[in-house]
């Protein structure tokens, strides 16, 4: 599903995002800037993202933009995505709250049909953002494949409320303490000290958001898991600002309804 955004409207989520003190590392410095016009166009989620990575890199310090693709060469190099749960594989049930405390279980939701399981870093993420709300505009027509969608972030659940309530979020928003579903299925990996450096310069404080003192994230990822809890589709990248297209995901689905 692709989503209108008049330029009026892509600017309003650019200066939100770019002027919340809780923002990306690598954003947080353009807090008091006014991004430049957009053209008024059909905007899928790809193309937001990348509009966004265009607004930032243009206000980062030299330091931050060596630091922080440092990062992001490091982890591709590392050959984590090698020990992400593949396609075809079980898929571990999990047990998590909601943003209300409400525990939900990945056995309750198959049970009902597929699910839709997206891994993201934190609300304090504006990649995570927009990739949030555009599932949230494509989640009729997800429900409409007899699916469910639910994202899972290391937040502690006060944090994962304040970004339902932000992102005016309709799907279930779990909080994942310490990593731990995500690390079973192999998306966790550790900051750098020199990243968590410019991290807290910018004041993303990871250890109170997420509750320890890990300093690790999960990489950005998305599970299509069918209603017998194999893995039927996987998305996942080194690099936070790419994501999971929904009309991809709605895609998928029906493919997997019409078997």
């Amino acid at each position: 599903m692709k989503i209108l955004l008049t330029a009026a409207m892509v600017a309003a989520i650019f200066s939100f995002e770019l002027a919340s003190p809780a923002c990306h590392a690598s954003d947080a410095n353009e807090q008091s800037n006014t991004p430049q016009p957009v053209l008024e166009k059909e905007m899928s989620l790809k193309q937001q993202l990348e509009a966004l990575a265009a607004q930032s890199k243009s206000k980062k310090t030299d330091e931050s933009k060596a630091v922080m693709q440092n990062a992001l060469d490091a982890l591709e190099k590392s050959g984590i995505v090698e020990q992400v749960l593949k396609d075809g594989a079980r898929t571990p049930d999990f047990a998590l709250p909601n943003a209300v405390g409400k525990t939900i279980t990945l056995k309750q939701l198959l049970s009902k049909g597929p699910v839709v399981v997206t891994f993201y870093r934190g609300g304090w993420c504006p990649y995570c953002n927009l990739a949030l709300r555009a599932l949230e505009k494509s989640l009729p027509a997800i429900t409409a494949q007899n699916a469910s969608l639910v994202a899972i972030s290391p937040q502690q659940p006060d944090a994962t409320l304040s970004t339902v309530e932000k992102d005016k979020l309709s799907f279930e928003v779990l909080s994942d303490s310490g990593n731990t579903v995500a690390r079973q299925f192999g998306l966790v990996y550790q900051l750098p000290p020199d990243l968590i450096k410019i991290y807290k310069g910018f004041g993303i404080d990871l250890e109170r958001v997420n509750g320890n003192k890990s300093d690790e994230l999960p990489l950005s990822a998305t599970f299509i898991i069918d209603s017998d809890g194999t893995i039927a589709y996987v998305y996942v990248d080194t690099d936070y600002k790419k994501r999971m297209e929904p009309s991809d995901i709605v895609a998928e689905l029906k493919r997997i309804k019409s078997k």
